[in-house]
């Protein structure tokens, strides 16, 4: 069984602060409250920043192996996008006070069905956002730096496919006589290989 030894001590601190400093952030948005629309944007905020923070601890131990954050765009566009628009959409149709976008969302959800729903989905408003800070963490990954990728060594017990797909040194030598018979390396003569 392979040992992490201080990686998985450092992930597992960090995951440790992570998750208080989400708990802290989570305490602070329920000191904001929900009376007014500004209100209410700046608790959904806060939560969603819980999330990402949760996330974010995750890939510190990129960091700290000389890893350099992206986002990944096939996550974001897949993940991320679709959870911003419904998150988004659930959200603004349920805000407290109105707006001349909540009109809108509620009467387009109204339309299409989907009010109910909306409505069902809106009593979980914290966990909604809280969601959606981890979506948009998941969409990072730590990727080496470019000028580094070439020089790196590979990892112990990884294999070179360039080496296994080689042929080996009979293969290399190997010719076909004018009788059928493969002919190898000096004047070795193995059977006919019909």
């Amino acid at each position: 069984m392979r040992r992490y030894g201080l990686y998985d001590a450092t992930r597992g601190l960090t995951t440790l602060v992570a998750a208080g400093a989400a708990g802290l952030l989570l305490w602070v948005a329920t000191r904001v409250g929900q009376p007014t629309t500004g209100r209410f944007w700046a608790e959904m905020g806060i939560v969603a920043g819980a999330g990402l923070v949760l996330t974010l601890s995750q890939l510190i131990g990129g960091w700290t192996k000389g890893l350099r954050l992206r986002i990944s765009p096939s996550t974001f566009a897949l993940g991320f996008l679709p959870v911003l628009i419904c998150v988004g959409w659930i959200l603004m149709a349920t805000q407290p006070a109105g707006g001349w976008q909540r009109g809108t969302i509620v009467s387009w959800s109204s339309d299409i069905g989907l009010l109910g729903l909306i409505n069902d989905l809106a009593l979980w408003h914290g966990v909604l956002a809280f969601g959606f800070g981890l979506v948009l963490g998941l969409s990072f990954d730590t990727v080496p730096e470019l000028a580094e990728a070439p020089t790196m060594a590979p990892a112990a017990g990884a294999i070179d496919r360039r080496a296994a797909d080689e042929p080996v040194t009979a293969e290399r030598h190997a010719m076909p006589s004018p009788t059928g018979r493969m002919r190898v390396g000096r004047g070795r003569t193995p059977a006919k290989t019909d």
